[in-house]
């Protein structure tokens, strides 16, 4: 009975000796591909083109709409109503609002200074201002050179607090939450969030508070980021342009046109009521700014982003923080998603055509759909169609639409037009990494809260410069680097390459081997700042 089974499976040519693996693994995939491959990887194309199309659309009602904008739409002081803050003689500062800083820091050695100068030195009566450090730091060290920072200031007639916490439960979430509770906050209106790395211009509440006071619908203002070392290396230039797509487009349309974007987490003033309205500060997720915009926009809430109020801060110039970020980045959204779309889709406080771009457009498109077609599509679905010859993918869905889509990406930074080619290989290569996280976070998976905060060097790689550089062992250079899953994708787009130069007739393989290229630089690590030991 064995034998019939197997003879009924496997034909008498499969009974032959090694030498005759490789015709019998060509007959094997000649046998399947017709009834099952060919009919899976069209399904595929089809579904990689219909979630293109759907960016694609996307992209081009976010370049119209940002077109119109800028061309009619008044400025923001011009639609809302603004007036400076001045000082009031009779009055004195009574005419300023108590306005509560907060720094979440978590062992930020290295820029810890920076920040809390730049709160300090905001231009604001001091005696209408607090500053509060949230300490979460696990070094003691560092925490007793925060402390003694903050003390510095506070000697200077700076009202600023140092707080810690027991435990680092709820992370950055957990932490302004705490910060919100204390008894010296109750008379603040106005809360504004600064990461470690962040150096807000002293000007920046003056220009952004009067949008708060003169417009009670308002909850948020967020200001844009602008970075300080986006000249470091490749990597920074590579996320330059994503997150300059993202402020001067995506941000700019959410506000001019639904009064509705997702909070930047920090560089951005909150009314304190619609905070407290909303549910206050939550750490379902590691999108704690996203989920709190989002259930602020379901009470009815509006929020404004002024593009012109810029923060300086820093980008994460190694590799290794900035895959740990993009994680962060992909799966918490995902995540949010799952927990909120049924509350979204049941509010009655915002109209339909608001929940549609919030589920659709901000949620489903953005932040699920853009990461897996540029994954799926160019780096497995166009390679695994060289191997199969009956699937074909059309022009327009493999080079003039992706082309359309990159150049709309790249309209935020003109000055990096020229790396724009090897920006779509290096998203790609991120791609990956993001897919994966957007999947944990929809199945809600493992890593679905993890939270590793992201390393900042500020000018600690500078004052290593000016030292004898000394490199590290090759032991741990190589354990700390080599990246497996990229690597595997190297060999599997070489494969798919090579026999393309082979068997092939659509000359695919000049993009395939630069994207393996690309897979493998990523896969031993050699992007982005090398640290010196």
């Amino acid at each position: 009975m064995t034998e019939v089974s197997t003879n009924a499976l496997f034909p008498e040519t499969f009974q032959g000796t090694a030498a005759d693996i490789a015709g019998q693994i060509g007959l094997m995939w000649e046998l399947i591909k017709a009834p099952l491959i060919v009919p899976l990887l069209r399904a595929a194309v089809y579904i990689c083109l219909a979630m293109e199309l759907m960016l694609f659309i996307e992209r081009l009602y976010m370049g119209t709409v940002i077109v119109l904008v800028k061309l009619f739409m008044k400025k923001p002081d011009e639609r809302y109503n603004w007036e400076p803050m001045r000082d009031d003689l009779e009055i004195g500062n009574g005419g300023f609002p108590m306005v509560l800083v907060q720094i979440p820091m978590f062992n930020e050695k290295e820029v810890y200074k920076i920040s809390i100068g730049a709160a300090c030195n905001l231009s604001w009566p001091s005696d209408r201002l607090v500053i509060q450090v949230l300490d979460d730091s696990t070094d003691p060290l560092i925490k007793d050179l925060v402390e003694k920072e903050c003390l510095r200031w506070a000697n200077k007639g700076i009202n600023i607090r140092y707080q810690i916490r027991e435990n680092r439960g709820g992370y950055k979430a957990g932490a302004l939450k705490e910060g919100l509770k204390r008894d010296y906050v109750k008379d603040c209106e106005y809360v504004v969030i600064f990461d470690a790395d962040f150096r807000p211009e002293p000007d920046f509440l003056r220009r952004a508070i009067p949008f708060l006071v003169h417009n009670s619908e308002i909850a948020l203002v967020q200001g844009r980021w602008r970075f300080v070392n986006a000249n470091e290396c490749l990597l920074t230039r590579m996320q330059e342009m994503s997150l300059d797509y993202h402020f001067t487009v995506e941000q700019e349309v959410g506000s001019s046109t639904h009064a509705f974007f997702g909070f930047n987490g920090t560089g951005g003033v909150w009314r304190i009521a619609a905070i407290n309205e909303a549910g206050g500060w939550k750490d379902r997720t590691t999108v704690e700014d996203m989920d709190l915009a989002v259930r602020a926009s379901l009470k009815g809430w509006k929020f404004l982003y002024l593009g012109d109020l810029q923060v300086k801060s820093e980008l994460p110039s190694t590799f290794k923080a900035f895959r740990f970020q993009q994680h962060r980045w992909s799966c918490g959204p995902a995540n949010l998603f799952r927990k909120m779309v049924m509350e979204i889709v049941r509010n009655k406080r915002v109209n339909i055509w608001k929940k549609f771009y919030v589920i659709y457009s901000f949620f489903f498109v953005r932040k699920i759909i853009a990461h897996m077609v540029t994954f799926f599509f160019f780096c497995v679905v166009l390679p695994l169609s060289l191997l199969v010859p009956e699937v074909e993918i059309p022009t327009w869905g493999a080079i003039y639409i992706p082309c359309i889509i990159t150049t709309l990406n790249s309209v935020g930074t003109p000055r990096s037009i020229h790396l724009l080619f090897y920006w779509i290989l290096f998203e790609n290569v991120m791609a990956f990494q993001r897919t994966k996280a957007t999947f944990i976070g929809l199945l809600e998976a493992k890593r679905a809260n993890e939270w590793v905060v992201t390393e900042k060097l500020g000018d600690a790689l500078k004052n290593k410069e000016k030292t004898k550089q000394t490199k590290k062992p090759r032991g741990s250079l190589f354990g700390d680097r080599i990246l497996p899953q990229e690597l595997g994708f190297a060999v599997f787009l070489f494969f798919c390459g090579c026999y393309d130069v082979l068997y092939g007739k659509s000359h695919y393989f000049l993009y395939i081997f630069l994207q393996v290229i690309t897979f493998t630089i990523a896969g031993f690590g050699y992007i982005g700042t090398i640290v010196p030991s």
